[in-house]
């Protein structure tokens, strides 16, 4: 069979073979766009600003044999191959490449006996999570609602319910996955296991995930809700040892940074000064939940106190779809945060010259910490808090002044004891890809890679080379 491509010139100005679009035509069942296509820039529009690649070709498949052919022509092809369902992470878009919009595929389907659910990967965080609410469910994933099961899944999953059920890997049942060989694989404990330990935690490097099947918790209401305090350094390293503290039920993220006008909880006098933004969730609610936020409200006086009881969807609230932030952001792993470091961030956070500089700290341990560290790819279990430092800007010609100031505090806060969450990684993706991996679980990851996966069809993503 004659294929017809797509030609592009490469970077080096060599016109090469690209895309088999009149093959993937003939060969799905979903909607194929181009670009001028109508839908075409909707299909590319990402969460995260900033981001303008041209895809030469966007597939939404109608099922997995659909992605199972995609993967086939990308593989014989060469062609670089991009998968994005809630469009969070900066992989999503392969330039001049194919891109699988997963988000076509959302099919969900709770059994109540046994509390599992079947959710086909392209369902975001907050659509799993409305449907499970009405049956009085839940399971827990990160701190966005737009954002996609698989990408979120593979990379492990922190959210606000981490110390009450551990990482969404943790309620990984089963998966199917697609290989680079064109084939839907069922794993599980039982079925291809090692390949089922390496996609709990080691992103889309083995293959593109279909379906997963998760276990579900019995949770209707949560203590949830913003507490705002004054930033300073007391507050802050008090924050932390007191989360630390905290019974595993009490989850939270805290951001620490600078009052701005958009906040209306915040009298404007205070506009421009340091805050702490905390959204705590403990997962019920009662007499012992109240004496589980009270160590944190006694910490200073509240600017703002909006913990009530909630349905636990509401954890995930409307978000603006024409919101794309833009940001240099870097991620990184502590066993504590005290208060010199919180001094620290305080100074830096007022230095900055960003539109918004802003550091996030999440106290992990409990349920997340007592799973074995070799039992899933995810192995920084035994970290006791996790920090995110981002400088939104708005002017691009800025953005290495701000990347410089993101990593000097990250290189300040990690002492030298390296690790990063690998859903967090972004252009810093190639120099720190092994700092989510320990030695021995890089090995491994390299072997099912070798295994799966030896030509790296699957390389838009945070890359793990086969052994």
């Amino acid at each position: 069979m004659r294929r017809t491509f797509i030609v592009e010139k490469t970077n080096t100005g060599v016109e090469q073979d690209i895309v088999p679009v009149a093959e993937l035509r003939a060969a799905v069942g979903g909607q194929v766009l181009v670009p001028g296509d109508p839908g075409y820039d909707k299909a590319r529009t990402t969460y995260l600003g900033g981001m303008d690649q041209q895809p030469a070709v966007i597939v939404r498949p109608a099922d997995a044999d659909d992605v199972a052919r995609v993967v086939s022509l990308a593989g014989e092809s060469g062609t670089p191959l991009a998968v994005k369902s809630g469009g969070h992470s900066m992989f999503c878009l392969a330039d001049g490449g194919i891109v699988l919009d997963m988000s076509s595929m959302r099919d969900l389907r709770i059994d109540t006996e046994t509390r599992t659910a079947w959710a086909e990967t392209g369902l975001t965080a907050g659509e799993f999570t409305n449907a499970a609410a009405e049956h009085g469910l839940v399971t827990g994933f990160g701190d966005t609602g737009s954002v996609g099961l698989g990408g979120l899944t593979t990379g492990g999953g922190i959210g606000y319910l981490v110390r009450k059920y551990g990482l969404t890997i943790d309620d990984l049942l089963a998966a199917e996955v697609v290989t680079a060989d064109g084939v839907l694989r069922r794993v599980d404990a039982e079925n291809e296991p090692e390949l089922f330990w390496a996609i709990r935690g080691g992103g889309g490097n083995f293959g593109v995930v279909t379906r997963m099947r998760f276990r579900m918790h019995e949770l209707e209401t949560v203590l949830a809700g913003l507490l705002v305090l004054p930033g300073t350094p007391e507050a802050i390293a008090g924050f932390v040892e007191q989360a630390q503290r905290a019974p595993d039920e009490l989850s939270g993220i805290v951001n620490i940074m600078c009052a701005e006008p958009w906040l209306p909880f915040v009298p404007e006098e205070l506009h421009g000064k340091p805050i702490i933004m905390a959204m705590m969730v403990y997962a019920g609610e009662g007499e012992a939940a109240e004496q589980a936020l009270a160590p944190f409200r006694a910490l200073d006086t509240p600017l703002a106190d909006m913990i009530a009881p909630i349905p636990y969807r509401e954890v995930f609230p409307p978000e603006d779809e024409d919101h794309h932030p833009v940001a240099a952001a870097r991620n990184l792993f502590v066993e504590t945060l005290d208060r010199d470091d919180a001094a620290l961030i305080l100074e830096r956070i007022n230095a900055s010259t960003a539109a918004m500089a802003a550091v996030q700290v999440r106290v992990l341990g409990g349920a997340m910490a007592r799973v074995p560290g070799d039992v899933t790819a995810f192995a920084h279990r035994d970290r006791k808090v996790m920090i995110n430092v981002a400088a939104v800007y708005e002017n691009p010609d800025e953005v290495e002044e701000h990347t410089r100031w993101a990593e000097q505090l990250t290189h300040d806060l990690q002492k030298g004891v390296p690790g990063v969450y690998v859903n967090f990684l972004a252009d810093d993706s190639e120099a720190r890809i092994r700092e989510a991996y320990p030695q021995d679980t890089w090995e491994r990851l390299r072997a099912v890679k070798r295994t799966y996966d030896p030509s790296n069809v699957f390389r838009v993503n945070n890359n793990i080379p086969p052994a």
